[in-house]
This record gives C-alpha cells, structure tokens and sequence, in this order.
C-alpha cells in the first residue's frame, strides 16, 4: 500500500520544514510527497531544494484547489490526501489509516482527528469526531478535516476531483458530491494531523467567502437531490444546522463516551 500526499504551497515557507519532515517521519509505509507550488517569493523554493524525495513543480495556478487537483493528477498511490503546508502529520498517521484500509478493503475515505495548534505549535485542543453521513455535511457543514482525511484512488479514477470554483469550501462541497456519488466515509477515532489556527491562515481571512461558498455547496446539493427549494433559505439551515449539531454532539458521545 503506497500514499501520496500532496501538499498545495504558496509563500508559507517558514511551515513547510515541519509539514516536510512529519511526513518524512511516517514508519512503517510507503509514501511519495507531491508538492504544487504556485509561485512562492519567499524561502519556499530553497526549502523545496533540500528534499530530494520530493515531487514538486513551482508555476502559476488557478487557485488552492486547482494546485491540489494538479498533484492528485500526479499521485500514484492507492491513497490520496492533502496535506496543506502549514499543517502536518503526527507520528504513524499513515500507519494507523493504513491498518484500516486493510481491516475495511471496502473503504473509500478513511478520516480521523485533528489537533488545533496556535502558529507557534503550540497546543489548542484535540478536535474529537464522529462517523459522518449526508445530513451531518449538509446541515452541520464541513464537520471533518481534509488533513485527517484520505481518499482511495478509485474516487480520482472515477473522474471525482475538487471543483475549482470553491477557494475556501472546496472540501465541504467535494464531500457532499462524494455523498451524492455512494462514497461511504470510514471513521478511524485516532488523532491524525496538526491544524494550524491563527489570525493570517485561509481559514481565518476569508471568512465570508466561507459562508458564502458553504451556502451555494449546500444550495446545489439540495437541487442535485431533487429536495424542495425552500429548504436552501439561508435562515431555516442555519436552525437546521444547530439541531444537526445536538445530533453530532450524541454521536460523538456514543464514539468516545464523553463529551470533548
């Protein structure tokens, strides 16, 4: 079993010695790193020259998702995740997914935890998570973290790849379509990657083009499904989404016998 892990990059050098490493770091497993960069000026591409063993192209995009459908092009493994350059795997992450896969040779996506750190690396908080199904993404929203989260090849080899019109909900709306498609998600309850949280971060700038990206994601399920129009009416899924929250809450109290 090999993975491919494709790194999306652009001006964020000072993370990539830590994203490199941890997956460098990962025993047990066979793995090729892919990086796409879109035209760093910063310490990017003398940080990429020291890695012999990695794949990388440094050229102009179309954006995020366009950078990472250019690296799953290129993955040769039968796994496929991202991993964005300010994040990074914790030790025996791959191995851990890869006892998984092989225990459930069905699985289409395997996703796992995340621990929020601060920019310095500094400890937040373990995110918990739960198994997931349509209503949790379509109500909840984008509930599991595309760096814990790994994709079978036969999900690329069926023509599935990010759509580029998304900058920020890219992965919420390819889960969706993932749904709609019979992709079963597999939930393995093991921390898996570190998520950097601070001020300059994607994730943390654009946040109203995430409300407004997350709210055509679920406006297009909703029409795909052939459900009733009314029920994209932004109020009424913003109630939906803190009932579907409750119903998370006891999943994930059912999972880890507590609630985090």
């Amino acid at each position: 079993m090999m993975f491919s892990i494709v790194t999306p990059s652009l001006n964020q050098g000072r993370f990539l010695p830590q994203c490199i490493e941890s997956v460098l770091a990962q025993n047990g497993v066979d793995f090729e790193h892919i990086v796409t960069d879109a035209g760093s000026t910063d310490e990017t591409l003398e940080v990429l020259g020291r890695y012999p063993h990695l794949k990388w192209t440094s050229e102009s995009d179309k954006g995020m998702s366009d950078g990472i459908n250019k690296g799953f092009r290129r993955a040769k493994g039968e796994w496929i995740m991202w991993l964005n350059c300010d994040d990074y795997l914790l030790p025996n992450a791959l191995e851990k997914v890869a006892h998984l896969a092989v225990s459930r040779p069905d699985a289409s996506i395997i996703h796992g935890d995340c621990l929020f750190v601060k920019e310095d690396g500094t400890p937040i908080r373990r995110k918990y998570d739960t198994p997931v199904d349509e209503l949790d993404f379509l109500f909840v929203g984008c509930c599991i973290p595309s760096t814990a989260t790994f994709f079978h090849r036969r999900i690329l080899e069926a023509g599935y790849f990010l759509d580029e019109g998304y900058r920020n909900c890219m992965d919420w709306e390819y889960y969706l379509r993932l749904t709609r498609a019979s992709f079963h998600f597999d939930y393995l309850p093991e921390a898996l990657a570190g998520f950097r949280w601070y001020e300059d971060s994607t994730t943390q700038r654009h946040w109203q083009r995430m409300i407004e990206e997350g709210l055509r994601a679920q406006r297009d399920h909703l029409a795909a499904r052939h459900l009733p129009i009314w029920l994209g009416n932004a109020g009424l899924l913003k109630s939906l989404r803190k009932l579907f929250q409750v119903r998370r809450i006891a999943k994930r109290v059912a999972v880890h016998g507590r609630f985090h």
